[in-house]
């Protein structure tokens, strides 16, 4: 690395410094580069920050690093440009350390949620960023550092910056966007009569709907457990919502779904500027036939609309697969999601082969096992997967 930024402060999070071995590897002799750790109290100013930017997602927030370390104990890992008077943060890149002998190492920007990646104000300093993370991706020994960006970035073909390592770009996933008019009721009248009828239909059944916040964790969790076994896929943590409500108590609320006490169907969704995400959602087949699922997106939109937010995020979606033609069926316009992957070994088309089988198999075997199996073994698969 050749080139000098202003400022550029290593943030560490989480458990401690990473070792003088390690901060020799990331601070050159020819750096201009301070050491600092990143105290709780100094959040406001990375959040004013992210607030501030136009690319910059919820996920940029600084309060994911208390959720994901308290609820799976990952290192974290805050790199933030300050300009010569160190007041001003000029961009930051938020990295979490993902590390097991069978899952593998990688630095990820954001594990489990969809967008993160770099923010900055300019060119020279998203380059010095990117730059250092791979630093400390070598320095941690991990195989990959992957960014998972809401736009395209040049700065990833600038391969330079990052000697002697390769990198590709995965396009196959998209954001779900719809934008909301000013009340549900303009919402609704939108909507063809096919899908009119959809959303009464479960009302017609007899089901309802509430909205409320960590007093429906445990509910919310009961749908998303089974769900989640049904799904052939390990569940979450219990642990990771409640940190989330309890961390971002002001704009995250439970939906669930109930046919008399029973919860049926059930989300958790969460405002950022005039976005409202919705990063869960699960309903029961069980009670297919009463199409919950269809009064759970409609009370999250209606809440939306009535909360003043302009756009409401359906998630992450594949093209072609079932859960996209659903939320089109709302009208969400699909935003393509790029996610760069920086290699740091060179064994990446024998990974993705090899995988691949293993993973489908793993599916079929994880959908026979009894679900309070899934919820004991369940989290200490998924912390360590990160999609």
């Amino acid at each position: 690395m050749t080139h000098v930024m202003t400022k550029l402060t290593l943030l560490i999070c989480g458990d401690g410094l990473i070792g003088e071995e390690v901060i020799s590897l990331i601070y050159g002799i020819n750096m201009t580069i301070n050491l600092s750790l990143f105290q709780q109290q100094h959040a406001p100013l990375w959040d004013r920050y992210v607030l501030s930017h136009h690319e910059a997602t919820l996920y940029h927030m600084f309060l994911w690093k208390a959720v994901i370390e308290r609820t799976y104990g990952h290192k974290t890992y805050y790199l933030a440009a300050f300009d010569k008077s160190e007041d001003q943060v000029k961009g930051v890149l938020p990295l979490v350390h993902l590390n097991h002998f069978v899952f593998g190492r990688a630095l990820i920007s954001l594990p489990f949620f969809d967008m993160a990646g770099v923010l900055a104000n300019d060119e020279e300093t998203e380059k010095a960023l990117l730059s250092q993370a791979v630093t400390l991706g070598k320095a941690l020994k991990v195989k990959d550092v992957e960014l998972r960006h809401t736009c395209s970035n040049s700065c990833f073909k600038e391969i330079s910056l990052i000697d002697s390592v390769a990198w590709d770009l995965e396009k196959n996933k998209v954001r779900m966007l719809l934008d909301l008019p000013d009340s549900s009721f303009a919402l609704m009248k939108s909507f063809k009569s096919k899908l009119r009828s959809q959303i009464k239909r479960p009302l017609k059944a007899g089901l309802k709907a509430q909205i409320g916040g960590i007093e429906l964790l445990d509910k919310f969790y009961q749908v998303f457990l089974i769900n989640m076994r049904d799904l052939g896929s390990p569940v979450h943590a219990r642990t990771l919502f409640q940190n989330v409500l309890e961390q971002f108590h002001e704009n995250t609320r439970v939906v669930i779904v109930q046919k008399g006490n029973i919860p049926c169907a059930a989300s958790i969704i969460s405002g950022f500027k005039t976005t409202l995400e919705n990063p869960w959602a699960s309903s029961l087949r069980k009670y297919s036939h009463l199409s919950p699922n269809m009064l759970l997106y409609w009370t999250m939109l209606e809440y939306a609309c009535e909360c003043g937010y302009k756009r409401f995020d359906f998630g992450r979606s594949s093209p072609g697969e079932g859960t996209y033609r659903f939320k089109r069926q709302w009208g969400a316009q699909p935003k393509l999601l790029y996610w760069y992957r920086i290699h740091l070994n060179d064994n990446r088309s024998e990974m993705a082969v090899s995988n691949k089988s293993k993973f489908e198999r793993a599916i079929q075997y994880w959908q026979k096992l009894p679900v309070s199996v899934t919820a004991l073994f369940g989290p200490m698969i998924r912390k360590y997967i990160g999609l």
